[in-house]
């Protein structure tokens, strides 16, 4: 018996984490994996009469064809390419808090009150702002600039509302940015200080190499909310137009969800939209790493 009770205690240690995550795991799969993997299944059946029956990659097919959904593909190019500024102006502000500029308290809750803004809130508020008669338009006038369709040009409409959606969202990674900063180690700053460092030099030699993990984990979730949280403005500000020019892959699926109902394509169209979001979530974080690694 003395034997026996050091090994079912090992045992018991061996098993304890396992049991401490167990009920996270059966959760995540349960309410995430399994529901992700009964929507690619449905992906491959039909809609309409041939719901329940399989068809292939029909479905795939028909969104290759879809010049609707090809924009909402293009419009997630365009959504990469303004990542970086996306996140460089919550960093940028993050750092000026850091640096205790004047006033920087009040900023902090400057900054953080539009997310906590309904979308729904923040569409209507500029498509008032933002209308061909609405105020921004007036004071374009009053320096002499021509007025500007925001919302009703298919070459600008997906700007502003990348713009708003920025504008609404960037509190979030101003958070995380100076939860980062709380581990960063102030005496290299103040070494760079006394080696006459500029503000730009610390950043980039300094505060960025410090923060890479924290970038990884902002670029991340901030392409992340891109892709899946712009609905609400979308459908506020410009309903998908103009021309389906500020179309996305979320707006699409609700659209065929919801109006045309068509749940089959819908699930093709969200595992496509899944694994676009792993593939460039993934290329993103080994682009940095490697950013970092030779910083």
């Amino acid at each position: 018996m003395r034997i026996a009770e050091p090994s079912s205690s090992a045992l018991a240690e061996r098993l304890a984490p396992y049991v401490l995550v167990a009920p996270a795991v059966l959760i995540i799969v349960a309410l995430r994996l399994w529901p992700l993997a009964l929507g690619v299944n449905f992906s491959f059946t039909g809609d309409g009469d041939l719901n329940g029956t399989p068809v292939g990659l029909g479905n795939y097919l028909e969104l290759a064809a879809d010049p609707l959904f090809r924009v909402s593909l293009r419009n997630v190019g365009l959504l990469v390419l303004l990542l970086p500024v996306a996140v460089a102006i919550p960093g940028l502000l993050a750092t000026f808090i850091y640096l205790r500029v004047p006033g920087h308290r009040v900023y902090r809750s400057v900054y953080f009150f539009p997310a906590v803004l309904s979308p729904v809130i923040v569409g209507a508020i500029f498509n008032l702002m933002l209308g061909y008669d609405g105020p921004l338009n007036s004071l374009l006038g009053m320096v002499g600039a021509g007025p500007v369709d925001w919302l009703g040009d298919p070459g600008i409409a997906m700007f502003t509302v990348v713009g708003v959606h920025v504008w609404a969202t960037f509190g979030m990674a101003l958070v995380v940015f100076l939860a980062g900063f709380s581990t960063l180690d102030s005496s290299l700053l103040d070494a760079a200080r006394v080696d006459g460092a500029s503000l730009r030099q610390s950043i980039w030699h300094v505060i960025i190499p410090s923060l890479t993990r924290t970038i990884q984990f902002v670029f991340v979730t901030t392409m992340i909310g891109m892709l899946t949280s712009m609905f609400g403005l979308l459908f506020v500000m410009t309903s998908g137009g103009p021309e389906g020019a500020t179309y996305l892959p979320e707006y699409y699926i609700w659209h065929q969800q919801g109006q045309l109902n068509r749940p089959a394509l819908a699930s093709a169209a969200s595992t496509v939209l899944f694994v676009v979001m792993l593939v460039v979530g993934l290329l993103q974080i080994t682009l940095l790493r490697r950013a970092g690694r030779q910083d």
